[in-house]
């Protein structure tokens, strides 16, 4: 399982989601204010970026580098240093080259540079305002994943991934555009936890890489930005308490609704509506998984917990 959320898998994913009306209610609010924040970028960057993750169609597998797990600079440095025939060949896997993009897929220091500027650009104007939301549903998903192979194993896990995905042991089979078998043999899966991932399940075109596989997460149609939900200097005064402090600290490590209750000594109606705050000052994320809703501290809410831990 993938630590955190991939910058670039979100960077050519959310791309892809700019140029169509796609899951409206889920992305449309982001898509507005992004498209208001990508003005600022130079036209050519923009269309740099759009070129080479276009809405349908595959991309260059040369975009997602293992490096970005370690963050968007080491990725893009990775990126900056694909070899010139690496470059070229998975230039052709787009159904619509144009001939501007010849220097690139030339390794022309120049282009390389365009690129590496125009990814930098891109993500800050369109992902960096919104990246602990992001986050935050990665954290809740990964909780979700953690609870299921601690109670049973990787099949579990695996079992889990749905409704995109199926484990049909030894298969696990996947809603995909087309027909295509990745076979493993001993090197390993690496699952990625996607925001930006719509619907179907997404891994790189050459087999012969790692394998990875892009899973959309759960999201709610406000994800986007947790503290809109009706928050401001109202809410995050009503924080102040040692109610809702003993729920912050119980759902330290993610816990269901009882689960939290137990461990703060209150009712489950009690954490329900210290929940509910918590979540609109945007300190936790909740994630449904079945019958099962599992709550989770956002990065800001760890912030929270780990300072008050220094005081």
């Amino acid at each position: 399982m993938a630590a955190a959320p991939d910058p670039l898998w979100e960077t050519v994913l959310s791309a892809n989601l700019l140029a169509t009306r796609q899951g409206r209610a889920v992305f449309g609010a982001w898509r507005a204010q992004a498209r208001a924040g990508l003005r600022r970028l130079p036209r050519h960057q923009l269309h740099l970026v759009r070129t080479l993750a276009p809405p349908r169609g595959s991309f260059p597998d040369f975009l997602n580098p293992a490096e970005a797990a370690q963050g968007l600079s080491e990725g893009v440095r990775a990126i900056l240093s694909t070899p010139r025939r690496r470059l070229a060949e998975e230039m052709n896997v787009l159904t619509e080259a144009p001939s501007w993009l010849r220097p690139l897929a030339d390794g022309e220091p120049a282009a390389l540079e365009n690129l590496g500027q125009a990814l930098h650009g891109y993500f800050h104007a369109a992902l960096t305002p919104y990246w602990s939301a992001v986050r935050a549903q990665i954290e809740a998903d990964r909780a979700v994943r953690a609870r299921e192979m601690l109670s049973g194993g990787v099949e579990a896990l695996l079992s889990s991934l749905g409704p995109s995905l199926r484990w049909r042991p030894p298969h696990l089979e996947a809603e995909y555009p087309f027909d295509r078998e990745l076979r493993l043999d001993g090197r390993g899966l690496l699952l990625v936890p996607s925001v930006f991932c719509w619907q179907a399940p997404i891994t790189l075109t050459d087999p012969g890489l790692p394998p990875v596989l892009v899973y959309p997460v759960a999201r709610t149609h406000h994800w986007w930005l947790p503290h809109q939900s009706g928050a401001g200097p109202r809410t995050l005064g009503r924080l102040i308490g040692q109610g809702r402090a003993a729920v912050l600290q119980a759902l330290e490590d993610g816990g269901t609704t009882s689960e939290v209750a137990r461990r703060a000594g209150v009712t489950s109606a009690t954490v329900s509506e210290h929940v509910r705050i918590l979540r609109e000052a945007g300190l936790t994320a909740s994630v449904r998984d079945r019958n099962t809703v599992l709550h989770v501290p956002t990065p800001l809410g760890i912030s929270l917990l780990t300072a008050n831990r220094r005081t």
